[in-house]
């Protein structure tokens, strides 16, 4: 399972060896990865290793049960299993330098190709008809899929515990600092993204009661012009790496403006991680697509609006279940994603950037990044591509 920590030394090992011969596809593996727990069954079981057909992830086993081929996955869940999806090959060092088969691996498809059809005992037992069964995709990907972000220039950020980033370009981004990695879009694209370390769990951890107070009260105080970076952990990995990272807040500061200041933090760290992205790409971020919880704040959410100063949009229904929906509609009916998307997502609420907030804004954001360039956070500011 993903959350199985067994094989982190064979993740370890998994990256060195693909840093070393194939630092052009996917190097971050890690004990989550397909490939990680690939390595440490054939080290640990190597007889029960000898005896196997065919490695499957957990989706392949649910599509296997459903139309029989378990032959079959998608690229993105192949990514971590070492698949390279800019070549569109298992590349040979997996089976050079690895103790794994060749014949163990399976065929990788975009996401939306139809695989096979529902088994007719099982489609009798549930009164379901013919229907296909389609190759899906992995759950975050999935929940981009469903905001909306599906074509060159939209992005997603997704604010829950953690900050999460996910767009599409037309070129793989090639991260030195390996903050982003890439997924493929089913029609060439590429999907990169990344999370990092903060998020919204600041507001659990210390303004969950009287949310709804302190809510109303940011409202009156925005832009507080306060400089706060609300990180509980220690240390950062996107958009910046900085192991030496820690949460800071400005003194003397009341809770209501502390909240409004931590809010700020976030977005403009949302804000970074744009720049960086727009600088590493060379293409513009187009539209930025939002979910989470914490999109439900509509104060939030004009703080990000002008932060970023472009338009934020909410998108209803953002959940992986509606993703696959879409995706497994790409390649039944619609003939894309970027189609299926268009038909099948709907934007619940727009907000739009106020010139006076946005202006205001540029300058505290200024100083948010001497401050972290100060404390050593990072290396100094992201010039901005027009």
């Amino acid at each position: 399972m993903y959350s199985d920590v067994r094989p982190a030394a064979e993740g370890k090992y998994c990256r060195e060896i693909a840093e070393r011969f194939h630092s052009e596809g996917y190097t971050g593996f890690n004990a989550s990865s397909g490939l990680s727990k690939m390595v440490w069954y054939s080290n640990h079981y190597t007889e029960k290793a000898a005896r196997i057909k065919t490695w499957v992830h957990a989706t392949d086993f649910i599509i296997g049960k459903l139309c029989g081929d378990y032959s079959v996955t998608d690229y993105t869940n192949a990514l971590k299993s070492g698949f390279d999806v800019g070549t569109g090959e298992w590349p040979s060092w997996l089976t050079k330098h690895l103790p794994l088969r060749k014949e163990w691996l399976q065929k990788v498809v975009p996401s939306g190709t139809p695989i096979g059809r529902l088994l007719p005992e099982l489609g009798n037992s549930l009164g379901l008809g013919p229907i296909q069964v389609i190759a899906g995709m992995t759950d975050g990907c999935a929940s981009q899929v469903a905001s909306g972000a599906v074509r060159p220039g939209d992005w997603n950020t997704t604010i829950g515990t953690t900050l999460v980033v996910k767009g599409v370009t037309v070129q793989e981004i090639r991260d030195p600092e390996g903050r982003l990695y890439s997924h493929r879009h089913p029609e060439g694209y590429w999907m990169p993204g990344g999370a990092g370390n903060i998020g919204a769990d600041w507001i659990s951890s210390g303004f969950a009661d009287h949310l709804d107070a302190l809510t109303n009260a940011a409202a009156d105080l925005i832009p507080t012009g306060l400089i706060s970076y609300p990180l509980l952990q220690p240390g950062e990995r996107f958009p910046f790496f900085a192991p030496q990272a820690r949460g800071f807040a400005p003194e003397n500061a009341g809770r209501e403006a502390l909240f409004a200041a931590n809010m700020e933090g976030v977005a403009f760290v949302e804000r970074y991680a744009y720049e960086m992205i727009e600088n590493l790409s060379g293409e513009a971020v187009r539209a930025v697509y939002t979910a989470g919880g914490g999109s439900n704040s509509d104060v939030w959410l004009t703080i990000r609006a002008n932060v970023l100063n472009r338009p934020v949009y909410k998108c209803g229904n953002v959940t992986g279940a509606a993703g696959a929906a879409i995706v497994a509609a790409a390649g039944s009916h619609y003939g894309s994603l970027s189609e299926a998307a268009r038909a099948m997502t709907r934007i619940e609420k727009t907000i739009r950037p106020e010139p006076a907030l946005a202006e205001a804004y540029a300058l505290q954001y200024r100083n948010f990044i001497q401050t972290l360039t100060e404390k050593g956070f990072i290396p100094g500011p992201v010039p901005v591509i027009h």
